[in-house]
């Protein structure tokens, strides 16, 4: 009897052995879930990156802390530009020896504008944010502000930008140029350039020319002939690269290298800020890493 109810107990085992085999075999078992992708190690001192959807933070390193903004600035000089009532992208600024002045005196980056061309709004728009020109920006903040000096005017632009800030919950920036180029007291946080970009690329306008890898514009002399200018270059190697399409680089002795980036891929998108990266080389990585970090945390 023994021996049968051994003999039984075998057969069984061996049963079971092969059902499970079966079952491994044919995948009816669950394989044991992937793993989380690693958080990532970045080199910049700032980061943050949030789900353009829906806002929610999918990474964080130092996202409240004030750094200085450099030429990121320039989205919110746009995001002013495109928020005025009635705006007309195609009306003309004429360009003032005073914005020439400008970039000289502060050795800054430059659409190469020449003094007494009529240009309009919308390349304005891409002379800032492409070659980064300051000259541009202060041509925007001119334009668009009120006061009857230039000073008095840009003065009053960078209130609105302080405005714009506030009404967008950008508690921990404040502006005191149109371009980045600090007075003392220019800053934001990885966090809040980040709340500034998803708003910004809201607008078709700004999304269009902040994905523009050039631009050629074609502008009014003084004495009414076209003058068709050198090809104006995206600042931003990244575009294209995995779904990348904006926003706004940003560099300075003491901000060091900074990057606003949106990216969208099998619509899935990602908004972010990288702020005081030790180099060139090194923001370009740190963007990656995050670009791709953030996909893998809405997927």
């Amino acid at each position: 009897m023994n021996t049968v109810n051994q003999g039984f107990r075998l057969r069984r085992a061996v049963a079971v052995a092969v059902t499970s085999g079966t079952m491994v075999a044919t995948g009816v078992l669950t394989a044991a879930p992937a793993q989380a992708a690693t958080t990532p190690s970045i080199t910049a001192k700032g980061g943050f990156v949030m789900n353009s959807a829906n806002g929610k933070t999918l990474y964080s390193k130092s996202a409240d802390t004030k750094r200085l903004t450099a030429s990121t600035t320039k989205i919110m000089t746009a995001k002013v530009v495109l928020s005025q009532k009635n705006l007309n992208l195609d009306s003309k600024v004429t360009i003032k020896k005073a914005y020439s002045d400008y970039i000289v005196s502060k050795g800054a980056s430059s659409a190469r504008l020449i003094v007494g061309d009529k240009v309009t709004v919308r390349q304005l728009l891409y002379g800032m944010m492409l070659p980064s020109g300051c000259d541009a920006a202060m041509a925007l903040a001119d334009k668009f502000g009120s006061g009857s000096t230039v000073s008095a005017r840009t003065k009053n632009f960078i209130s609105k930008m302080n405005s714009t800030a506030k009404s967008l919950g950008m508690t921990k920036t404040h502006f005191d140029s149109f371009d980045g180029i600090s007075n003392g007291s220019n800053y934001s946080t990885p966090r809040d350039l980040t709340k500034l970009a998803r708003s910004a690329m809201k607008s078709s306008t700004f999304k269009t020319v902040v994905k523009a890898k050039s631009y050629k514009a074609k502008t009014i002399t003084k004495t009414g002939s076209t003058r068709t200018m050198a090809t104006w270059s995206n600042t931003n190697t990244l575009l294209g690269w995995n779904g990348t399409l904006g926003v706004k680089t940003g560099s300075g002795s003491s901000a060091k290298y900074c990057l606003v980036f949106a990216a969208t891929k099998n619509g899935e998108s990602v908004v972010g800020a990288v702020l005081t990266s030790s180099s060139a080389a090194n923001r370009t990585s740190d963007v990656k890493k995050l670009v791709n970090y953030g996909y893998s945390k809405i997927s």
